[in-house]
């Protein structure tokens, strides 16, 4: 008894400690959190808002680390500041990783990518030509040099708080300079180079980070799950729309549809899709920083082409439309740096486009104001009239169903003949007779 007793405590024991392994197995697997963001395409306040959001989250599930798969040809400078910022002031270890391959993590993209406990980068993917302000602008040396200088500083800054050659991050921003991976692993620029992301995840195991608390924290990612954090509806279209050439064809297709509107009162189509698109067209122009003086232009130019539907100036205040709009076009995003410029292809079909539509329109007033009037009495002028009654020369004639008193020119019509109308004077009707074959 006392043998089969001691057996049965032996094998409850044994389940009991399998049990128990078996759980904390999967709750170590369940703690060990990546947190994955996206970042695809210009950066704008709403990437930067996403990012802030998307740490906030990672930071209050304490998970292992977060990585920012970044892919972007650069953006507003002081959204890029926010983004930094947030990433070095972050309490869970954020990694870095320009993906996918040939990726690019251009202009602010690089600022971005050193901000990084670790910084990783995909093959054949590139860093750098952070220089904030495009060469050939037509901004002031003095305001030029103080921006290089501030953006030097800050990548200087940023390269020595996370271990990195200032000396060449600072070159991406005074020369421009561009990196490949090999370059910079070899500059010390970035940690890793990383087919995809588990590569990254198994290359990260081990590694230490120190966060801004001071606290040291050695990453483990044998067994890990991953947690993809992506933009809401509303954050991806608004990321769409903050987009130079969006942006540009909003404003384009709000003026053309407010032209329509007033042109021709009541369509309300035209109307509403014009006063939308020009909503958005403020939100996108606000958050790129667009130079008011093109954007003045570019509304002056409507303004022209509106005017030209009602006043006769021989196509003069169209040619001043077109050449407004062209210029407008041309410095709307003068101040921004280069990736925010409007592709001049896009210029061009815009520009046509426009000025084909302001032809038609000229063309339909021109035909409406030489037509000849169909309504009121005056379109009853060549109508063909049936004497009600006989004419000599004063009687009844019916006309498009009505009655009208008839007063015939010459000669005399009997009862049921067909008259021409010559004339229309108040209620009464001018006629003559109406010639038959043969002269008769």
């Amino acid at each position: 008894m006392i043998t089969k007793l001691l057996k049965f405590l032996r094998l409850a024991i044994f389940f009991n400690l399998l049990i128990v392994s078996l759980l904390s197995s999967r709750t170590g697997a369940a703690s060990s959190t990546i947190v994955v963001l996206h970042v695809e395409g210009t950066i704008v306040p709403v990437v930067a808002d996403y990012i802030h959001r998307g740490l906030d989250q990672a930071e209050a599930k304490k998970v292992t680390a977060v990585i920012i798969q970044l892919n972007t040809p650069g953006g507003l400078y002081d959204s890029t500041q926010k983004i930094v910022q947030r990433i070095l002031n972050a309490k869970v270890p954020v990694v870095v990783y320009v993906s996918p391959a040939g990726g690019w993590a251009g202009s602010a993209g690089t600022f971005i990518t050193l901000s990084g406990h670790i910084t990783a980068m995909a093959p054949g993917s590139r860093i750098g030509a952070a220089t904030p302000v495009a060469m050939g602008e037509q901004v002031a040396e003095e305001a030029k040099k103080k921006i290089t200088e501030d953006a030097a500083a800050f990548i200087r800054s940023i390269a020595q708080m996370r271990g990195r050659d200032p000396h060449h991050a600072e070159l991406a921003v005074r020369e421009g300079k561009s990196y490949t991976v090999e370059e910079a692993l070899k500059y010390k620029l970035v940690d890793l180079q990383a087919a995809d992301l588990k590569d990254l995840i198994a290359q990260l195991d081990g590694r230490k980070v120190t966060l801004v608390t001071g606290q040291e924290v050695v990453l483990d990612t044998k067994r890990y799950a991953l947690e993809n954090i992506g933009m809401t509806v509303i954050d991806r279209f608004l990321h769409v729309i903050s987009d130079p050439n969006i942006a540009y064809i909003l404003l384009s297709i709000a003026t053309i549809g407010i032209i329509a509107e007033l042109y021709n009162p009541g369509l309300i189509f035209p109307g509403v899709v014009g006063a939308i698109s020009l909503l958005l067209a403020f939100y996108s122009l606000g958050v790129l920083d667009a130079y008011w003086g093109g954007i003045l232009l570019i509304l002056l130019a409507f303004g022209f082409f509106l005017a030209e539907l009602f006043v006769t100036s021989h196509g003069l205040l169209a040619a001043g439309g077109i050449a407004s709009l062209t210029f407008g076009s041309l410095i709307l995003f003068s101040r921004s740096s280069p990736p925010l410029e409007i592709d001049r292809g896009m210029i061009a079909v815009v520009v046509s486009l426009v000025s084909a539509s302001l032809a038609f329109l000229i063309w339909a007033v021109i035909r409406a104001q030489r037509r000849k009037v169909a309504t009121g009495a005056e379109g009853l002028i060549g109508k063909i009239a049936v004497a009600q009654t006989s004419l000599d020369p004063k009687g009844t004639v019916l006309v498009e169903g009505e009655r009208w008193t008839g007063i015939l020119n010459n000669g005399k019509v009997k009862a049921g003949e067909e008259v021409i109308v010559t004339e229309v004077e108040g209620l009464t009707l001018k006629v003559t007779k109406k010639i038959k074959k043969g002269g008769k």
